[in-house]
């Protein structure tokens, strides 16, 4: 096999999982969603994300709050197992973000659906609460 034949084959290959890759958008009725937790970095990335990604998470909480860490490892599932994206918002470094949407305690988790606000959740879930209020939007 000689390396044009090497490379033409990567191009077949490459080709096909962007193919797949478009599929899966398209039947996810946006960009496929991250496998880990997104850091927001202020309001034009929390705005972006939410018009990118069909259903998003977003994980309002602070470095010091006790019950934002005990969530957290459910968060970083919830990002692994379920078709939304789910973003973390760090309050203490995104104070007008907070306010912005009304966040007066952590961890408040706000669930996003093409770009609006559908539920609001205020305080630890377990990851099957999580996961069925995901399943109702995905």
């Amino acid at each position: 096999m000689s390396d044009t034949d090497d490379i033409e084959r990567i191009r077949a290959e490459k080709r096909e999982q962007l193919e797949r890759d478009l599929q899966a958008d398209d039947a996810a009725g946006g960009a496929v969603a991250p496998d880990e937790p997104i850091h927001v970095d202020g309001p034009a990335h929390l705005a972006d994300l939410t018009a990118e990604y069909g259903v998003v998470l977003v994980d309002f909480y602070a470095d010091w709050c006790g019950p934002c860490g005990m969530l957290e490892p459910i968060v970083e599932s919830l990002a692994a197992s379920t078709p939304a994206a789910v973003a973390k918002v760090d309050v203490d470094a995104n104070q007008g973000l907070a306010s912005e949407y009304g966040v007066r305690g952590v961890p408040t988790l706000l669930l996003f659906a093409d770009g609006d606000t559908v539920e609001r959740v205020v305080g630890v879930q377990s990851e099957d609460q999580l996961s069925a209020l995901i399943d109702q939007y995905a």
